[in-house]
């Protein structure tokens, strides 16, 4: 039987409050000691009342708007009814049937088809305290650590719209990248501050009757939570096909094993016995508030994409790179502002090389940023807005100007970088320091060409035989030799010059 997955993902995102939701401790709880920003209401302590934070309540009408959202005019928080032991009061503050956005939808792209995924709901919550689980003398027992308890907690509920993993990917990527230039949450999936429940089912193509829906947790990255619903995806349809029958059931992602595990039965929305909270009043939204946050909203990345490639001359893959990150597009938007522009064509000489195009500086731009600031960044495991502490792009630009007046190779370019990364000196210091100027004197590149000839017979006689790719082999030695100094286009000509000779 010919079966059609369906999937739709619940997101956790933290936000970016100072202090927690219904009480005034810090919400910087990541690097604090356990259980030191709580208080008698995270606590859950007898007879204490809880106060609605505004700008988690901002920052969830901010989000319901870049999801193109209804803001509901009343809204109202109610209790979620469950015993696990990271609740110490046996509830959790959320909302029901009244939640601050709904009905509003985000478009993805995959394999070149653009497609419209349904946003159910946006609505706030409190976060749960954090257990630490340990083991001694053969035992083991769990402590607890109240910090995180209490923080905002903003759900984002898609529609079941999503038809592959590869679909719920690019949905999640998207989400996490306007979270992060709305600035409301870190996004950070690591540390739990962007999570993801993945809820999955099958059902014959053509109908609609689902098997048991299936929920995905314990997946703290975009690949993981791929990987766990193409493994449950695999799972469900081989246990149709062989006739056995889908519960509905909580499976948790084991990252080691690549595989799902039963967790628990799947709980149903009356399982939590909602009912409004009594120690909070409903909320009234009023229109002017809703209208003064819109006005505040960033420019989003589908926006940004579009202006990178039509104004900036960026090709789609640059674009979409670029934007996905937002420090790495604020980078690319600072090192096209610093250099003076021609509406023109590149003007000739050596006074004019600081003015070029816009669309030239652009790309030279991205290219540095998605290559090798990129795989700095990457190699060091740190941010891009980590990385500019070290390397502004005033520095970056810099160094490409010293590339454009040639007075260092691209080569010696890629040392000077992270030289400059390591130390937070300027291009120009490191090059005089290391003497990595380029070398463009023709006795030196003659000589160092000689040398090169002589220790590789092989690619010699692979040259003279033919094989005119031999001479970048050549050409790499001399590169080597020089420490990547030598001026590549005096080294071809002169050791074109040598084997024709020779």
């Amino acid at each position: 039987m010919d079966f059609e997955t369906v999937i739709g993902l619940e997101v956790h995102a933290q936000l970016l409050t100072r202090s927690k939701m219904f009480c005034r401790c810090g919400a910087d709880y990541a690097n604090a000691s356990p259980n030191t920003r709580v208080c008698p209401v995270c606590l859950g302590m007898p007879g204490v009342l809880p106060t609605i934070n505004r700008q988690a309540v901002a920052f969830t009408i901010m989000t319901g708007l870049a999801l193109n959202c209804t803001i509901a005019t009343d809204t109202k928080f109610d209790r979620k009814n469950y015993p696990y032991p990271d609740l110490m009061k046996g509830y959790q503050i959320s909302q029901f049937d009244a939640p601050i956005a709904k009905g509003g939808f985000l478009e993805i792209e995959v394999a070149g088809e653009r497609k419209k995924i349904g946003i159910t709901r946006v609505h706030l919550e409190e976060d749960v305290a954090k257990l630490i689980h340990r083991e001694a003398i053969g035992e083991s027992y769990s402590l607890m650590d109240v910090n995180r308890a209490g923080v905002p907690l903003m759900e984002i509920v898609g529609e079941p719209d999503l038809r592959s993993p590869e679909e719920a990917r690019e949905y999640l990527i998207k989400l996490h990248s306007i979270l992060q230039y709305l600035g409301v949450s870190t996004g950070n999936m690591e540390e739990g501050s962007f999570r993801c429940d993945a809820n999955i089912s099958i059902r014959p193509r053509g109908t609609s009757e689902l098997s048991g829906k299936v929920e995905v947790k314990n997946m703290n990255s975009f690949r993981a939570v791929q990987h766990a619903l193409q493994f449950e995806e695999v799972r469900q349809r081989k246990m149709a096909a062989e006739g056995q029958r889908l519960v509905q059931e909580t499976r948790g992602w084991v990252e080691e094993k690549g595989e799902t595990v039963s967790q628990r039965s799947k709980e149903y929305a009356h399982d939590y016995r909602y009912f409004p909270e009594p120690d909070l009043p409903p909320l009234v939204l009023s229109r002017e508030w809703v209208s003064e946050i819109e006005s505040t909203l960033p420019e989003l990345p589908e926006a940004r994409r579009g202006r990178f490639m039509r104004e900036y001359g960026l090709p789609r893959y640059d674009a979409d790179l670029l934007v996905g990150d937002r420090d790495l597009a604020e980078f690319e938007e600072d090192f096209i502002n610093i250099a003076p522009k021609a509406p023109v064509a590149s003007v000739e000489g050596d006074a004019e090389l600081s003015i070029r195009p816009i669309t030239e500086i652009a790309k030279i731009g991205s290219n540095w940023l998605l290559g090798e600031v990129s795989s700095i960044s990457n190699a060091n495991n740190i941010s891009i807005s980590e990385f500019r502490k070290k390397v502004s792009p005033e520095k970056l630009y810099d160094l490409t100007m010293l590339v454009r007046k040639g007075e260092i190779t691209g080569t010696a370019a890629k040392t000077v970088l992270g030289e400059m990364f390591k130390t937070g000196k300027g291009a120009t210091e490191i090059v005089a320091e290391q003497g990595l100027g380029q070398i463009s004197d023709s006795d030196a590149i003659v000589a160092a060409a000689r040398a090169a000839i002589a220790a590789s017979p092989g690619a010699v006689a692979d040259y003279k035989a033919g094989k005119e790719t031999a001479i970048r082999f050549l050409v790499g030695q001399v590169m080597k030799a020089t420490r990547g100094r030598a001026n590549p286009q005096m080294v071809m000509s002169e050791l074109a010059k040598l084997l024709k000779e020779g």
